[in-house]
């Protein structure tokens, strides 16, 4: 996860990635689809630089 992510979106990551690894769902790509999704409702709740300078 990016530096300055909150506690809540690295302990969503990681229940993610640990979900997905469990239901063998995207194997191999764990990680990244775990950290796309998080970096997506990041910056579609503001909490990124990009996201608020928009």
């Amino acid at each position: 996860m990016p530096t300055g992510s909150s506690p809540k979106r690295e302990r969503e990551y990681k229940e993610l990635k640990e979900e997905f690894k469990k239901e063998h769902r995207y194997p191999g790509r764990e990680e990244e689809v775990a950290a796309r999704i998080v970096n997506k409702q990041r910056a579609e709740h503001g909490e990124t630089k990009d996201a608020k300078k928009k």
